[in-house]
């Protein structure tokens, strides 16, 4: 990528690194596992080797030993979002509460809020008890304020939550004191803070998972690309690769962004585009001046909002979204990150955080994660065709595919619990508009929101009606 950092120093990004995240440039891109060597039988196939197929998998084999368990995946088991993620493993959930709450009742998505603290702390103990080291911390999660709109917003948030079972210890208004002594972020007039998130190194936590479900006698077929999907037909229901067809009594669909490359799911989920960037190690002066001790993850209020993460090492790691969405649902080219990108997302950390001015930027790249057209997560299983599904995440999907293949696990066995009776098992949403409407559609909502920012960034005391009309528009 052509391009220079803060001070002159050539930037690489995905795709000049082989097209992966800086999480994997970091540990190595694992050695490939083998292709599916032909058409065969399973109990069960999943179709995806990211984190929803894995946790599925691992709780099926956890809950019932016997299962032959496949996993179909077109690069290798991690490659997509799973380790490609700003590392957020956080309790907040996609979409819509109010939507949520229409299909099951308000207790039922108080439920799935609480399930979500839960699942934080759930992987956190597996990765403890299977002996992943994920660089794991849990320092929580903070986000700032940083004009007038934004501090409205966030205040109205926080009251918002208070009516969906977020109690003063799962949410708080951080005094200006408490602020400054977590994470000192230039111009915020207001912050919250929640315990239930923390920070991971995503690709320590794919290649780990894989590694676990592995050896529990799960087979990974990497270099294997699903074509189509098909229903039972006498009993079985398949997955057809570019190497034979599976056969099984359930096939999951676990592509979340990649979905539209299946035949008949082209319209199902929009795959969005998330880039990020990564700091060289900063030096101690430097967080001596932005503090950061407890590795808190850190967002904000924009619209076109921002995450990042103190990584293990001393690097400030930070993402957004870059260029949102290619015509026809086509996927980023193999992590590569255009420059106006890195330059935007470099603007946004050095405005927060002024002290890293001076710093290289070592990584650069993107990824796509799924959207629905609500905007809302979720997870199904038809026992009559032998599909299931689960994704939709909008960029929450760290903690949530962890629910999610619980879930799977309870649906697939026929269990009836706590989690089967979640609002969002079983969402049936409608498709996304065909191109051109579609490209134009989010090219719109996109450029709505940056320009709502700039707006609230000239001191505008309320949310600007750019944004109003964008969430219109996106039917968020």
């Amino acid at each position: 990528m052509s391009g220079n950092g803060l001070n002159g120093t050539p930037l690489t990004d995905g795709f000049a690194n082989g097209g992966v995240s800086f999480w994997y440039r970091q540990i190595g891109v694992p050695e490939r596992r083998a292709a599916l060597p032909g058409s065969c039988e399973y109990d069960m196939v999943i179709v995806g080797g990211g984190y929803t197929g894995m946790w599925t998998a691992y709780y099926l084999k956890k809950a019932q030993p016997d299962l032959r368990i496949a996993i179909l995946e077109k690069e290798f088991a991690g490659f997509g979002a799973s380790g490609r993620n700003g590392g957020w493993l956080s309790a907040e959930f996609a979409g819509s509460r109010e939507r949520h709450a229409a299909a099951r009742g308000r207790q039922a998505m108080i439920d799935l809020q609480h399930a979500m603290f839960t699942a934080v702390d759930e992987v956190i103990e597996v990765a403890r008890t299977e002996g992943i080291d994920a660089d794991i911390h849990k320092g929580g999660l903070m986000h700032v304020a940083t004009n007038p709109a934004q501090n409205r917003r966030l205040h109205a948030e926080l009251a918002d939550l208070r009516t969906w079972g977020f109690a003063e210890q799962d949410m708080r208004l951080l005094t200006r004191e408490e602020q400054q002594d977590r994470i000192r972020v230039a111009g915020t007039l207001s912050a919250t803070y929640s315990p239930h998130c923390a920070r991971i190194q995503p690709a320590k936590l794919a290649v780990g998972l894989a590694r676990v479900v592995t050896g529990l006698g799960v087979d990974i077929f990497e270099g294997t690309t699903v074509t189509e999907i098909h229903p039972r037909t006498a009993g079985k229901a398949a997955a057809v690769t570019d190497r034979g067809t599976v056969t099984a009594e359930y096939v999951i669909r676990a592509t979340e962004g990649f979905t539209a490359s299946i035949q008949g799911q082209h319209r199902q989920w929009l795959p969005m585009n998330s880039s990020m960037i990564v700091t060289e190690p900063l030096p101690d002066e430097v967080w001596e001046r932005i503090g950061w001790r407890d590795y808190e993850l850190l967002g904000d209020e924009a619209h076109a909002y921002c995450y990042a993460q103190r990584t293990a090492d001393g690097r400030i790691a930070i993402g957004g979204r870059g260029v949102p969405y290619r015509f026809g649902s086509r996927t980023d080219v193999r992590g590569a990150t255009q420059p106006q990108t890195v330059a935007a997302l470099r603007k946004i950390m050095t405005t927060l955080f002024p002290a890293t001015a001076g710093a290289r930027i070592d990584h650069s790249w993107c990824g796509v994660l799924g959207v629905p057209r609500d905007w809302c997560s979720t997870v199904h299983l038809d026992h009559t065709t032998g599909l299931g599904w689960a994704g939709g995440y909008v960029g929450s999907g760290v903690t949530t595919t962890n629910l999610a293949g619980r879930t799977l696990r309870d649906l697939v066995l026929r269990r009836d619990t706590e989690l089967t009776a979640l609002p969002w098992v079983g969402r049936q949403v409608r498709q996304w508009e065909p191109e051109p409407l579609r490209w134009i559609g989010v090219q719109a909502i996109y450029a709505l929101f940056r320009a709502a920012d700039r707006h609230e960034n000239a001191q505008m005391g309320r949310t600007s009606a750019y944004a109003r009309l964008a969430n219109l528009i996106s039917g968020r």
